[in-house]
């Protein structure tokens, strides 16, 4: 009979992929260098997470912004300025500001390698689409028309983010996310 995974030490391995990809960079993870640069076995990266494909995929998913829980109980113009602001200060000054890096790394690498990172990608685009699309369909928007208001919302200040990210201009970039904020809400306003 196999040993039950030791859940505590999973998400321990977990937390230190997620720092060493932050600091180091998706595009050349290998198993051996991030296990030796973590502190364990390539053997062990396998025995929890099963490949590499797994293990980026876990540690994307254990780095990205809860989305759901940002925007789903957003239901009038307020509440969706509130959350798209959280998500713009959770990227940029939040707990998201190192994990975003890895994210628009992963973006990047789709667009080059899709066989490779291409659904992950797709995957990662979709976390964050859902939840906003839903709370534009709450405040009166058709769900194709929702799909595309959050499509502009996650896509503008992902780019802005990563301009930020580019240039260290934090009062630009605020600008522009504000006023993408303000063109977002109005839509969604002009929709009710």
């Amino acid at each position: 009979m196999p040993r039950p995974v030791n859940v505590e030490k999973r998400a321990e391995l977990l937390k230190q992929v997620v720092h060493h990809l932050q600091h180091h960079g998706v595009a050349q993870m290998s198993l051996s260098p991030l296990a030796e640069s973590i502190g364990t076995t390539k053997r062990m990266l396998l025995y929890y997470f099963g490949s590499r494909e797994n293990l980026l995929a876990q540690a994307l998913a254990a780095s990205r912004p809860d989305a759901h829980a940002m925007f789903d109980d957003v239901h009038d113009t307020a509440g969706l300025r509130k959350a798209a602001q959280a998500l713009w200060e959770a990227m940029t000054v939040g707990e998201q500001s190192g994990p975003v890096r890895m994210l628009l790394q992963l973006l990047s690498l789709a667009a080059t390698d899709p066989e490779q990172y291409g659904d992950l990608a797709a995957d990662s685009v979709e976390v964050m689409i859902g939840p906003i699309a839903a709370a534009y369909v709450r405040l009166g928007h058709p769900p194709q028309q929702a799909r595309a208001g959050a499509t502009l919302l996650v896509s503008g200040l992902r780019g802005l983010c990563q301009d930020r990210l580019v240039t260290h201009d934090a009062a630009r970039t605020d600008a522009a996310a504000r006023r993408l904020i303000r063109d977002a809400v109005a839509a969604a306003d002009r929709a009710r």
